[in-house]
């Protein structure tokens, strides 16, 4: 069924070997031949297809801004496969630009949570530490809208050429589409945001060795954590990116090689769970270095929470490296004890501790109310909708960890997403926290100085002739 379970075809006409020359076939026939490479097998001409050319212009590689339409021609190209075929196909290419797709699902999420701040009017840049010169949302969508032009462009030039044979030139759309992405964002030059890029890569450095000397100095801020936190909902784009680059690295795109579940790159590969912990070890590495700054208890507790998340993806690993019948007996269960657990805690953290929610507090408690903070003004239904939606996606988020489910594309893009998603609504939450906290300590701040200033008063006056 597409977007099920992939299955792998025999000796596919639609593949090269890595490292061979690229494979020109005709989609319109089922009759084969051995080529003389003795490897795989090249089809017949189609007499349907007889004198047809498929001449390759530049334009269909470049980006084009009739984005529908090239996404038409490189859709109706994939169609002519047959059913096994186009189920393959689609699982290879959607290994490749699925990660980006997300990550510009995520940008576009974020650019709404600022445009929601802003309407707030919440000063969101004093606890991110950001400078005068951050990323306001309407920037945030224009890189958002050139990542939702460029990244199609590229998956459409991609499915183009390689369903009219050019398996060359499509498997070098992946590369330099992630060789884009890269200079990017380390381009050293003051243009696209220098200050923005530079502030991410000093974020993601920090959160990737967070015991470093540099903490020394100054303590892990809100924003290596928040950046860290949204890291783990994205751990699944990271394990695609993996693959990928993988490929890549091995030529393996587009290739027979790939096929194989035990090879460098295949589904059976161990820098897959590895991948997918880090960002948990990253954030708990983070949680004992706050607790050797601060001596607070709970970020011990907060560590434990990301621990319970190792088990659940390794234990799920061991599924490609152990017989069924142990995996079914021994294993499965302390998967589903483990991932009951990691679910549990999560969630209680977040409505406890990230969103403070115990009370049920209003959302936005803003001094002036904007047009959010009023429709949303003691409506406990959002408070509902928050809680259950969370607690559902968590248990799903946890499920997707589930090794069977590796394969299933469509069902993982769908559960990723919506894990985004879950993260997006988060940041409202938390981000409303930490504002009351702030604003608490300031109202605190300005009492205690308010009583200084009149008990000082007080003791002048005593100072008086009789």
């Amino acid at each position: 069924m597409f977007g099920g379970h992939v299955t792998i075809p025999v000796n596919s006409p639609h593949l090269r070997k890595s490292g061979s020359r690229p494979v020109v076939f005709d989609l319109g026939t089922n009759d084969l031949v051995y080529s003389t490479d003795g490897d795989f097998l090249h089809p017949i001409e189609s007499t349907e297809m007889k004198g047809v050319t498929t001449p390759l212009s530049t334009a269909a590689i470049m980006p084009s801004p009739i984005l529908l339409w090239r996404l038409k021609i490189g859709w109706n190209s994939v169609m002519r496969m047959s059913v096994d075929l186009r189920d393959l196909f689609l699982y290879e290419a959607f290994l490749y630009f699925n990660p980006l797709l997300l990550v510009t699902m995520m940008v576009w999420l974020w650019g709404v949570n600022l445009w929601v701040f802003s309407q707030a009017n919440v000063n969101y840049a004093k606890f991110f530490d950001l400078d005068q010169n951050h990323l306001t949302y309407r920037e945030i969508w224009k890189c958002a809208t050139w990542m939702t032009i460029i990244v199609p462009t590229s998956m459409t030039a991609y499915l183009y050429l390689y369903s009219h044979g050019e398996v060359s030139l499509a498997a070098s759309q992946p590369v330099l589409l992630y060789a884009a992405v890269a200079m990017a964002l380390i381009f050293p030059f003051d243009i696209f945001y220098l200050s923005s890029r530079y502030f991410l890569l000093r974020t993601l450095w920090r959160i990737v060795f967070p015991l470093q000397a540099s903490y020394s100095l100054s303590a892990i801020t809100f924003a290596d954590f928040f950046v860290a936190d949204i890291l783990t909902s994205m751990s699944k784009v990271f394990s695609d990116l993996e693959r990928s680059v993988c490929r890549m690295v091995h030529r393996q795109v587009a290739t027979i090689a790939w096929f194989e579940a035990d090879s460098v790159c295949g589904s059976h590969a161990i820098a897959i769970p590895i991948v997918l912990v880090l960002p948990y070890i990253f954030r708990l590495l983070q949680c004992l270095r706050q607790y050797k700054d601060t001596g607070e208890r709970t970020t011990l507790l907060n560590a434990l929470k990301y621990s319970t998340a190792i088990p659940v993806i390794f234990l799920s690993a061991l599924k490609y490296h152990v017989f069924p019948d142990r995996w079914t007996s021994i294993y499965r269960p302390l998967w589903l004890v483990s991932s009951f657990l990691n679910s549990s805690y999560s969630f209680y953290w977040d409505v406890n501790r990230d969103w403070d929610l115990s009370g049920f507090t209003r959302i936005f408690k803003f001094s002036k109310p904007h047009f959010f903070s009023h429709l949303l003004y003691g409506r406990n239904w959002v408070y509902v909708w928050a809680i259950g939606s969370n607690l559902i996606l968590r248990c799903t988020w946890t499920y997707k960890l589930s090794a069977h489910l590796r394969h299933n594309y469509l069902t993982l893009f769908t559960i990723t997403a919506l894990e985004i998603f879950r993260r997006f609504q988060w940041v409202f939450f938390r981000v409303e926290n930490e504002w009351n906290k702030m604003n608490s300590k300031q109202n605190i701040e300005l009492s205690v100085s308010d009583f200084s200033s009149e008990e000082e008063k007080l003791l002048n006056s005593n100072h008086h002739n009789v």
